[in-house]
């Protein structure tokens, strides 16, 4: 097996473990939390309270199910593509790891809106009245802060050449 076909291995195994726990943690939430009282974790600060959310952060775009599992199929789409074409080199497995984890919380979001027509969102920070959210959200929103700080200040415009769409080479002019 070549060393690409085993980082890309390496992405899916990543994925498909990231997705089951975040699944689990819903199928927990579900069982311990609808129709229940908030659990608080930290008093005026942490809690678990129960959410079918139909719609994205502060409510917006309520039962949009058909925009969300588009958006999220481009989103995939595209990291397909990233994955694909990056070089096999050691500077790019944070890309991976990032990119897994974006890829893991799209996923396990649009299982639940295509299986629920809802995401099922239990935790919130109450301290500064957060939305209410789940393990597939933070996935993507801390790993999506990492990729942009790592493409700001990591890598140079070369590193990042292997995602243009031209095939050409480039030649120095003589």
């Amino acid at each position: 097996m070549s060393k690409k076909n085993k980082l890309i291995l390496g992405d899916v195994l990543g994925m498909i473990i990231l997705i089951l726990a975040d699944q689990f943690t819903k199928y927990l939430a579900v069982i311990h939390l609808k129709d229940k009282p908030v659990i608080p974790i930290i008093q005026d600060v942490l809690e678990l309270s129960y959410l079918e959310n139909r719609g994205a952060a502060f409510g917006m775009l309520q039962n949009q199910k058909i925009f969300f599992v588009f958006v999220a199929s481009i989103i995939l789409a595209v990291i397909v593509y990233v994955i694909y074409k990056m070089p096999v080199d050691r500077k790019y497995n944070k890309l991976h790891v990032f990119l897994t984890f974006i890829a893991s919380g799209a996923i396990g979001n649009m299982i639940d809106r295509l299986r629920l027509d809802y995401v099922v969102d239990f935790i919130s920070f109450v301290l500064i009245h957060f939305p209410i959210f789940n393990v597939a959200d933070i996935y993507v929103t801390v790993a999506t802060a990492f990729l942009v700080i790592l493409i700001l200040f990591f890598y140079r415009e070369e590193d990042l050449r292997f995602l243009s769409f031209k095939q050409t080479k480039y030649r120095e002019l003589k």
